[in-house]
């Protein structure tokens, strides 16, 4: 079976044969989901499936691979303005290697700081054992009492340009939901999504291409590893 990730469902379907194109794939599911053929995106491995004309082999589909469905809601039509006498805003500058640098890093730096620190919450809430891999290698044990307050997994999805420090692990009476590691697992697809969407001007980028490359392992790391403990609670 391949299983598919829409929302905050997980669907199950039959491993399609080898010589399948992705876009039989993407038919299928559409008419399953009665979401419009164009109007969602397919990810494996971190990576946006684009060819509908490359075989599922040439994504390296197999038996208990996992694809998340992201989009499928068509967006309002955007209201036409009223005519205005103010001045017309700036076009926008093209993106250079050294901006689409910086954008790389801002994104990896708020899925290091919002997103890290409750996915390292939620493992230690499902193994309390490895909890203390959780703390950051320069601070003492934290002693463990019946007052010590529990991580919440709601505050970094409402409040992602707060500063966060390590969180402390959750106790046992407040063990992780399904739909603490649905939230989680959304947000860093959408990470990889804008990760993905960065532009790169081919070969004359190549310190942009690495780096891009870099953040995309980094961020699919972290969500298999959320994904790892959550199968194994």
């Amino acid at each position: 079976m391949i299983h598919v990730k829409w929302d905050r469902e997980t669907l199950h379907f039959p491993v399609p044969p080898p010589e399948t194109k992705l876009g039989k794939l993407r038919t299928d599911l559409a008419e399953y989901t009665h979401l419009p053929l164009g109007s969602f995106k397919l990810i494996h491995a971190g990576a946006v499936m684009k060819d509908d004309s490359a075989p599922l082999t040439a994504y390296k589909i197999r038996e208990n691979s996992t694809i998340a469905l992201i989009g499928g809601h068509s967006l309002p039509s955007a209201p036409t303005p009223a005519p205005s006498s103010r001045p017309q805003p700036k076009v926008k500058e093209p993106p250079t290697e050294q901006s689409t640098i910086t954008a790389i890093r801002t994104e990896l730096d708020r899925v290091r700081t919002t997103l890290v620190p409750d996915v390292d919450a939620l493992i230690s809430a499902l193994a309390p054992s490895v909890a203390t891999t959780v703390s950051s290698p320069t601070s003492a044990p934290t002693p463990t009492s019946g007052n010590a307050p529990t991580q919440s997994f709601s505050s970094t999805a409402q409040a992602p340009h707060l500063p966060r420090s390590h969180p402390t692990p959750a106790s046992n009476s407040s063990k992780p939901t399904s739909s603490d590691h649905t939230r989680l697992s959304e947000l860093l697809l959408q990470s990889l999504l804008r990760l993905d969407a960065m532009h790169l001007a081919g070969s004359d980028w190549p310190e942009a291409r690495a780096e891009r490359k870099a953040a995309v392992r980094e961020v699919q790391g972290v969500l298999d590893r959320l994904d790892e403990a959550w199968s194994a609670r």
